[in-house]
């Protein structure tokens, strides 16, 4: 492992390129969530959102499972007599897979194979994109125990699944697998299981060659209007654009224009300007 790249106890971190795998990596436990992994991918988004190479973050599990939901014995047993513990527990895995998640500053993808099930399936709807393998496995098990969906997994579901759906899916807890979760759009696209990689990077590397700014600037912009009624959002949308005109680093729209007005040799419907030009 490189030196540069942060070591965790639960967490594991790999570069391809400009691309950073954060891997939960618990691979004997299905890579269910105890209260160390949670402080471990606080501490591993802090190190991505900073890290000059990254540019875009993957988000899979280790050992062929996305992620169990969280560890009933670590998470929810070894800290019901410790309320300092729980508490810190709660709030690291709300943090992580929600607030971080969803304002991280980079692009995001959910890789998702194997298992996903219940407090896993917040962090895959908090990235900004999720790809599954045909036969990855999801499931809201929770009613099956008598409790419902927690720690905002239920609200998170309502965010990209139709109404329907996840109320179905909440209250049988039957399961769907990877091919169902795109049909329903619960996740972009699924692909064979010996493809998942293969095509997380593809669409990786066409984040990885846009500006920075701006596609910081979009991902803020889609998640923020979807509340808004449309004068709200013509105002929000104004002020936006004209941030970024001003506060990207890389003058991407003056350069952009130039291409394509003077030197003809930029085409928007085709592909990304030439950043370095």
């Amino acid at each position: 492992m490189a030196s540069n790249v942060l070591e965790l106890e639960n967490v594991k971190i790999e570069r391809d390129g400009g691309i950073t795998f954060i891997i939960l990596n618990r691979p004997d436990k299905r890579n269910a969530m105890s209260p160390q992994l949670h402080l471990d991918m606080n501490d591993a988004l802090d190190w991505a959102a900073e890290d000059e190479q990254t540019k875009v973050v993957v988000l899979t599990g280790a050992g062929g499972n996305f992620c169990a939901g969280q560890d009933l014995k670590l998470y929810f047993r070894g800290t019901e007599n410790d309320p300092i513990l729980r508490t810190r527990a709660r709030k690291a895995s709300h943090s992580w897979r929600w607030d971080k998640l969803s304002a991280f500053p980079k692009a995001t993808i959910a890789m998702v194979h194997g298992f996903c099930f219940g407090g896993g399936f917040t962090p895959v709807i908090a990235c900004d994109f999720a790809v599954a393998a045909d036969d990855a496995v999801f499931g809201l098990s929770e009613i099956n125990w008598g409790i419902i969906p927690g720690g905002l997994v239920a609200w998170a579901v309502t965010q990209v699944m139709g109404y329907r759906d996840a109320m179905y899916y909440a209250t049988t807890g039957d399961q769907f697998t990877g091919k169902e979760a795109a049909a329903m759009k619960f996740v972009n696209k699924s692909v064979p299981l010996a493809n998942l990689r293969e095509a997380t990077l593809e669409l990786a590397r066409k984040l990885e060659a846009k500006s920075p700014a701006g596609l910081r600037a979009t991902k803020e912009a889609m998640r923020t209007v979807r509340n808004m009624n449309k004068d709200q959002a013509m105002d929000y949308l104004n002020c936006k654009s004209d941030a970024l005109k001003f506060g990207d680093p890389e003058g991407g729209r003056k350069k952009a224009m130039a291409q394509f007005l003077d030197e003809k040799s930029y085409k928007p419907g085709q592909g990304a300007f030439n950043r370095e030009g």
